[in-house]
């Protein structure tokens, strides 16, 4: 892997954006963001597979990865990426916890297959995988978490790639954020929220419009599962609901946890 803080060093740094099991939306979400020309002033758009039909560069200093990694061709894809870019950067939910693809880890792969593809699904099995991060492949050096991303964080992250500074991602969970800017709880309202284990840096903006979190940013670092599961047994609360509600941006993370 190359070193990082040599990207700086370049007069325009080579830069691909690829996509694995996703629906795109993630890298839609860029093009929403006014900065995007002054940004892409600052790089070589080596490659963009939302925008182009041609073959990605056998060369190139920063990959940009959307999707959740469902196919073997998707390992192969990663690894030779890694090996090619001096940094990797997974955005959206599906690429950096699995996201809604990693929903079918619940239940047997086969299972869901013949569920969504019926006759059809002997077409699609070989090969398949059952959805994960983009870090369970390869080493990722950044992360932009969130259903869809948020393009100013992108932007900011990927700024901080080219100059080699480390990722900063916020360890706390979103509940923080609530209090700091006076948010009525969900819980004390009597509302299932993910909040109290999702790692914050989204500014709460779900909740600030009068909805609860959902959990698109995944467990926060310092969040205790445990310990929230007993604060909502002892509330009253609905446990199993909670963990339902947390499967749909992070059942890789929670089967992740469960197996250590």
């Amino acid at each position: 892997m190359t070193d990082a803080n040599a990207l700086n060093q370049a007069s325009c740094p080579r830069v691909v954006v690829l996509s694995l099991a996703s629906d795109f939306g993630c890298q839609i979400q860029i093009t929403n963001f006014p900065e995007l020309l002054a940004m892409v002033g600052t790089i070589d758009l080596s490659y963009w597979q939302l925008a182009t039909s041609a073959d990605m560069p056998d060369s190139y200093d920063v990959a940009v990865i959307e999707g959740a990694v469902t196919l073997d061709e998707h390992v192969r894809l990663l690894q030779q990426v890694r090996k090619t870019a001096g940094v990797v950067i997974a955005i959206g939910a599906c690429a950096v916890t699995g996201g809604v693809p990693g929903l079918v880890g619940t239940g047997d792969l086969d299972t869901a297959r013949d569920l969504v593809y019926g006759e059809d699904a002997t077409i699609v099995k070989q090969h398949r995988l059952v959805p994960a991060p983009v870090s369970s492949v390869i080493e990722v050096d950044y992360r932009v978490p969130g259903c869809p991303i948020d393009p100013a964080e992108f932007s900011a992250l990927l700024q901080q790639a080219l100059l080699g500074a480390r990722e900063r991602l916020d360890r706390t969970p979103l509940c923080a954020a609530c209090q700091t800017i006076e948010n009525p709880c969900f819980w004390l309202r009597g509302k299932a929220c993910l909040g109290l284990v999702t790692r914050t840096g989204c500014g709460a903006l779900c909740l600030s419009r009068d909805r609860a979190c959902t959990g698109c940013r995944g467990i926060a670092a310092d969040a205790n599962l445990e310990s929230a599961r007993r604060y909502l047994r002892e509330g009253g609360f609905d446990v199993k609901a909670f963990d339902k509600a947390l499967e749909v941006y992070n059942t890789y993370e929670v089967n992740e946890v469960a197996r250590s």
